[in-house]
């Protein structure tokens, strides 16, 4: 694969991650959950062969307790 092809690999699995980022915010929000840290791992998108990581990062308790009640709700066929 030459250089300028493996630049639009990456460039397409960056893109994926960020679209995956996006798509769980919207999803998540529509549960009245926020993550806030929620993003790309910078790191994990670095290098020539990038392979892109989801940081679902950091939240405070009520947003977990939250996070756990909605998966609950969908788990048990209640969806609101």
């Amino acid at each position: 694969m030459e250089a300028t092809e493996r630049r639009r690999a990456a460039a397409e699995k960056v893109r994926a991650a960020e679209d995956a980022v996006e798509q769980l915010k919207a999803g998540l929000a529509g549960l009245g959950v926020t993550l806030p840290s929620l993003r790309v791992d910078p790191v994990s998108c670095a290098g020539n062969e990038p392979t892109p990581l989801v940081d679902l990062g950091r939240c405070n308790i009520d947003t977990a307790l939250r996070l756990c009640e909605a998966l609950a709700e969908k788990e048990s066929g209640h969806d609101g």
